[in-house]
C-alpha cells in the first residue's frame, strides 16, 4: 500500500506495527521492519517509480514486437516491387506494338547451381517474366520467338560478328577488336533481335 497524498500523516509507522486509520494498529511480519523515519511520501514514489517501469518495459516489448513484423513483411514488400515491375516492362514493350518479341532460352537450373549467382537469379523471376509475357504477346498478336540458349548472344560482336570466346561474366563493356564498343547486354540485346534461328513459342 502507500499512503494517500492529501494526508501522508494518517498512518503511523513503528518498528513492528503500522496505524492505518480505518484498521487500527495492525502487525507487521517482515524479514526487515520498516524504520520509522521512512515517510509516506518515500514510500509512495517508490510504487509510483516501480508502475513507471513497468510501462516503459511494456511499451519497449511493444516496439520490438512492430520492429519484428516489419521485418517480417520487408521479404514480400520486395517481392511485390519486383512483380511490379515485371509488369510494368512488358506492358511497355507491349505497347510498342511490335511485331516479334525475341528472347533468350537461358539455363535457368546450371545458373542457380553457381552459389555467387544462385540467389540473384532466383530474385529474378525469369520464370514469372516468361510465362506473363508469353500471355500478353498471344493477347496482342505479338511472335513470341526464343533463341537457343547455346547461341552466343553476348560473345558475338553486332557490329563485325566476332565471336569473343574469352569474354568473361565480370566484363560488362564489350570491346571488339574491330573497334566497336558497346555494353555488354545492349550487344546481346541487339544479337537476339537479329537472330535468324529460333523458335515460335
Amino acid at each position: 500500500m502507500y499512503f494517500v497524498k492529501n494526508n501522508p500523516k494518517d498512518c503511523c509507522c513503528e518498528r513492528h506495527r503500522i496505524n492505518i486509520p480505518t484498521l487500527g494498529w495492525v502487525r507487521l511480519k517482515e524479514k526487515r521492519y520498516l524504520p520509522t523515519t521512512k515517510d509516506g511520501w518515500r514510500i509512495r514514489s517508490k510504487y509510483e517509480n516501480l508502475k513507471k517501469m513497468k510501462k516503459g518495459e511494456t511499451a519497449q516489448r511493444a516496439n520490438i514486437q512492430k520492429q519484428k513484423l516489419r521485418v517480417q513483411k520487408l521479404p514480400q514488400r520486395i517481392n511485390q516491387i519486383r512483380t511490379d515491375y515485371i509488369n510494368q516492362t512488358i506492358a511497355e514493350m507491349v505497347k510498342t506494338k511490335p511485331s516479334h518479341i525475341t528472347i533468350e532460352d537461358l539455363n535457368v537450373k546450371g545458373m542457380m547451381k553457381n552459389r555467387h549467382l544462385s540467389k540473384a537469379v532466383a530474385s529474378q523471376k525469369f520464370y514469372e517474366f516468361r510465362a506473363k509475357l508469353q500471355a500478353k504477346c498471344n493477347e496482342n498478336g505479338i511472335e513470341l520467338r526464343v533463341v537457343d540458349r547455346w547461341y552466343p548472344s553476348s560473345k558475338t560482336c553486332h557490329c563485325c560478328g566476332t565471336v569473343k570466346k574469352d569474354l568473361k561474366l565480370s566484363d560488362r563493356i564489350f570491346k571488339c577488336s574491330c573497334g566497336y564498343v558497346e555494353d555488354r547486354d545492349l550487344n546481346a540485346a541487339l544479337n537476339l533481335r537479329d537472330a535468324i534461328t529460333y523458335e515460335v513459342a
